[in-house]
């Protein structure tokens, strides 16, 4: 982790749909500071409040991970909550996810006795749940190039979807959400039918090379995760990003002319 760079996650959201894997992905708000208008993934800035100890009682253990560590959890799962309307909680004690109607219950609830709709710190502690944090497998990690002006050190995590909730986009930061194929979406991205950055699509690209949620969890667990910082280069092709072959994505450099990168 860096201490100059704002930390963040994101979150990868799974189910096996008809014709294979899928995941949710949402619009951003065109004018969004980061990636406006761009399909991304649920996802954003740490908190302070995500490391707060009396959060982080309500998480699931992770062996091996320490404070900083499940703060980047509790992170994605926030904001997968604010931007998509899916909450990666059960009730201490069980292993099934909360229901749709069990997290408008819990909202009613604490609506009532606030005055209010309650915070996400709020409906986790006072709503007594317990937040999914084992469910999150780290996937990726990236950190925005060192010459643009906005910089994220982002960790990305595969999750299973809720499957008795349903996704609603907030209409503030995420004004649009989609359940698709990544192959799919990293070929809409490539060919410029939508915006995607390019730490984006070239996720997709490897989240692509598994047919199920089973695969992809597998793979993303015997993965090693190295990180990827794209720098520029001169080469005869012209100018290139370039990020480390062991990072895992098949390729080592792409045209800058050809992606996105905010």
């Amino acid at each position: 982790m860096t201490d100059t760079v704002p930390l963040a996650a994101t979150v990868l959201l799974l189910r096996d749909g008809g014709n294979g894997l899928e995941l949710l992905m949402i619009t951003r708000h065109a004018e969004t500071v980061f990636a406006g208008g761009a399909l991304v993934f649920p996802g954003g800035r740490q908190d302070a409040e995500d490391a707060a100890p009396e959060l982080l009682k309500h998480c699931r253990a992770v062996a091996g991970d320490d404070t900083a560590q499940m703060a980047l959890r509790v992170c994605g799962i926030r904001e997968t909550f604010e931007e998509a309307g899916l909450l990666l909680a059960r009730p201490f004690g069980r292993e099934t996810l909360l229901t749709g109607d069990e997290v408008k219950a819990i909202v009613a609830r604490l609506t009532a006795k606030l005055g209010r709709l309650p915070d996400f710190t709020e409906l986790v502690i006072q709503g007594e749940i317990e937040l999914a944090t084992d469910q999150l497998i780290l996937f990726a990690h990236w950190i925005t190039p060192k010459i643009r002006p906005r910089r994220y050190d982002t960790y990305f995590y595969l999750a299973p979807a809720p499957v008795h909730q349903e996704a609603l986009h907030d209409g503030h930061e995420a004004v649009a959400s989609v359940w698709v194929s990544p192959g799919q979406a990293a070929q809409d991205g490539a060919d410029k039918r939508v915006k995607m950055i390019f730490a984006t699509r070239f996720n997709l690209v490897k989240l692509a090379r598994n047919t199920t949620q089973a695969t992809a969890f597998e793979a993303a667990r015997n993965d090693t995760i190295v990180t990827v910082c794209p720098e520029y280069r001169e080469t005869p092709q012209g100018l290139m990003w370039c990020i480390p072959i062991e990072a895992g994505y098949g390729v080592s450099e792409t045209l800058v002319a050809n992606e996105v990168t905010a």
